[in-house]
């Protein structure tokens, strides 16, 4: 069931009963507002279901979605719809490609087959190759007032947070010894990282003077678009950041 993005949803379906569908959009806005469950309630509504169905996320044990995953995309639509219908791909994380796969996929945009729909869906689309963006028809979502929190994810940050705020304002062998005491195997740099800049932004909105607020958060986004797309060391990642605070 859609909560909120009605009007995203009136859009699309009034495109696809118009026969008016583009071959491909691109769904921004920011994490785990339901974009994902969006496009497979979309496929749903206009038929395509497995086969004709393809999902492309990052693998569990990878950084990245790579130039393979989208080989397979392309072998998939090379082939006839399975029900008649449209073929349709979802990309969830698109900013997740790397070079390799992001230029593989624009030959796809750029030759689009028979009845596909392809479906990029990124709370970084700035992570995308401009041409990939300029291909797409660009979807915006916001988050619904009525969407109720990920308690499990609520739950963590909250752990989180707790064991940040002594160490924000304290002094640089404190924030030295966090650092050191963190099990990067069992604890994600980039969701640390991420609770920060919620803190921070909290901190803008009711200050939006606040210097330091600002100074961090355009550090902070930086850092995490390495830890996610490159071999940042994640110790060395948060010692950065928090000697900047």
């Amino acid at each position: 069931m859609i909560i909120g993005h009605r009007k995203q949803w009136e859009f699309l379906k009034n495109k696809f009963e118009l026969n008016q569908l583009s071959h491909a959009y691109l769904f921004t806005g920011s994490r785990e507002i339901g974009k994902k469950t969006f496009a497979l309630e979309f496929a749903e509504f206009i038929g395509c279901k497995f086969p004709d169905l393809k999902i492309v996320t990052k693998k569990e044990d990878k950084t990245e979605i790579d130039i393979s995953q989208i080989r397979e995309v392309q072998n998939f639509l090379a082939y006839k719809s399975y029900n008649g219908g449209i073929k349709m791909v979802i990309v969830d994380e698109a900013e997740k490609m790397n070079q390799e796969a992001q230029s593989c996929f624009l030959k796809t945009l750029e030759e689009p087959k028979g009845k596909t729909l392809l479906i990029l869906i990124s709370s970084k689309p700035d992570m995308l190759l401009p041409t990939i963006i300029s291909r797409c028809q660009q979807i915006k979502f916001f988050k619904p007032k009525d969407l109720p929190e990920n308690p499990e994810r609520l739950r963590k940050e909250q752990e989180i947070l707790k064991d940040l705020l002594p160490v924000i304002n304290s002094n640089l062998a404190d924030k030295f010894k966090y650092v050191k005491g963190i099990d990067f195997e069992k604890q994600n740099a980039v969701e640390i990282v991420e609770v920060m800049q919620k803190y921070f932004r909290n901190k803008l909105l009711n200050d939006f003077s606040d210097k330091k607020a600002n100074k961090f958060l355009e550090l902070s986004e930086e850092i995490n678009n390495k830890l996610i797309f490159t071999n940042a060391n994640p110790k060395l990642a948060l010692e950065i950041l928090l000697m900047e605070i």
